[in-house]
């Protein structure tokens, strides 16, 4: 299959078919690696690292609890407490 570079802002672009997208598993805003290899352009998916929840960020966060040391100022301005 040919596709034809074209212009899109300042840069070049091409269309990559919709069934070659499927077939890839690839969709609108999917970060693509490219690289260069023996003179070719290599477009692969990225691989994302796995989303981990907030709840396991929590339990492997292991810095000091910051809300004991907060404290509410005076007000400064037109602030309403």
């Amino acid at each position: 299959m040919e596709a034809k570079l074209q212009k899109w802002g300042n840069s070049d672009g091409i269309r990559i078919p919709s069934n070659i997208l499927k077939s890839l598993e690839l969709k609108t805003n999917d970060i693509l690696e490219l690289t260069v290899q023996d003179n070719q352009i290599v477009i692969k998916k990225s691989e994302k690292p796995k989303e981990i929840s907030l709840k396991e960020k929590f339990t492997k966060y292991k810095g000091s609890n910051l809300a004991k040391d907060f404290t509410w100022d005076a007000p400064k301005g037109k602030e309403l407490w």
